[in-house]
């Protein structure tokens, strides 16, 4: 071979062998949720990581519904080493644009946190014959499609129970001699009246001639808001009032603690928020139902066109032990109220109380 051969043949090894050494050592990296730790890393038929995306009609720091949700996928990505994406927005108008951006992108599960992606989902899903999707806390048809529904009206049965209960303890500084309560909601949606509904209903089990003062902020995520509709309704007499509005719940919680008074609070238990001004709350196991889905995507056992209740009979709904504010309370906690909740949760599970749904309600 010539000199000048050899080294033109010597300068076009290296630079190949440059080019193979940087694709290796600088591949993207996705933003996730988490680091991605799992000892077990999903993988599709290809060999590649399963991928999931969750789109929120909200934000993260709620401590509440989203926050359920980005729980359980931190758990699926640890135990699964699956990779995740979560999209956030308070504008609707991205919702939209984000969930089909996911669509677009291939990820092998997208995940709607929300009843506010069902629309979106009835208009986008049949588009993508070989994407698998997944509403929490509402019900969409497609051979694609796993829904998981939650009984919240349960719940709020407790809830609204518990409320009427504490409302007549007059001993306790913070509760006045009036038989009212509130509830304060987020979006004017039918997931959140079928919590209301549900709450109305336990409370008049209680008591049947207690008022119940509610209102809708129009956002999840607007505390101020929250705040000033809460302190409305103190204003009013309610010594009680039920937060179900996501990140403007904080504000219902706020205005309880710098009230004197008492919240109950939703989806996540928030009962260490504010010790001593939070009753108890109901837990929405939104964690769970994020978390199941994606195993089933890992584990090959997605079933489309199915629909998951989680409910109180089987733990994916409940209210908290109260521990919080019996602590904060101490002798002055009014123990028969977790004895009957104990006793109305024994009869719903049985069938022997039925809890009324929204009219129309199918989420």
């Amino acid at each position: 071979m010539k000199k000048q051969t050899r080294k033109k043949w010597l300068a076009t090894f290296l630079a190949f062998s440059l080019l193979i050494g940087t694709t290796m050592g600088c591949s993207s990296k996705p933003s996730t949720a988490s680091s991605g730790t799992g000892q077990n890393s999903a993988a599709t038929g290809s060999g590649k990581k399963v991928r999931v995306a969750l789109c929120y009609s909200g934000v993260l720091g709620d401590k509440s519904f989203n926050d359920s949700a980005h729980a359980g996928a931190v758990k699926a990505e640890k135990d699964f080493g699956v990779e995740v994406k979560e999209l956030q927005s308070t504008q609707s108008s991205d919702w939209e644009s984000n969930f089909v951006s996911m669509a677009d992108a291939g990820y092998d599960l997208v995940i709607g946190v929300s009843s506010q992606f069902e629309d979106i989902m009835k208009k986008h899903c049949p588009q993508y014959p070989n994407v698998k999707f997944a509403i929490l806390d509402d019900q969409v048809s497609g051979k694609n499609i796993m829904s998981y529904k939650f009984a919240q009206n349960e719940g709020s049965f407790l809830a609204g129970a518990a409320a009427a209960m504490f409302t007549t303890k007059t001993d306790i500084k913070g509760i006045n001699s009036q038989k009212v309560i509130g509830w304060v909601g987020g979006m004017d949606v039918p997931v959140l009246h079928d919590f209301l509904v549900g709450y109305e209903q336990g409370a008049k089990y209680i008591a049947p001639d207690i008022k119940i003062l509610h209102a809708f902020a129009g956002s999840f995520s607007d505390p101020v808001k929250g705040k000033e509709l809460t302190n409305a309704q103190y204003d009013e007499g309610a010594d009680v009032v039920m937060n179900v509005a996501s990140g403007t719940g904080t504000g219902v919680l706020e205005a309880a603690k710098e009230r004197g008074a008492f919240a109950i609070g939703v989806d996540s238990n928030q009962d260490n928020i504010y010790p001593g001004s939070i009753l108890t709350s109901e837990v929405k196991h939104v964690d769970v139902g994020t978390y199941n889905v994606i195993k089933n995507v890992v584990k090959g056992t997605f079933k489309g066109d199915s629909v998951n209740m989680l409910d109180v009979n089987n733990g994916g709904i409940q209210l908290t032990d109260m521990s919080v504010i019996k602590k904060a309370l101490g002798d002055k906690f009014p123990s028969d109220i977790t004895t009957k909740i104990e006793d109305l949760t024994s009869q719903i599970k049985s069938g022997k109380i039925k809890v009324n749904h929204y009219q129309g309600f199918t989420g």
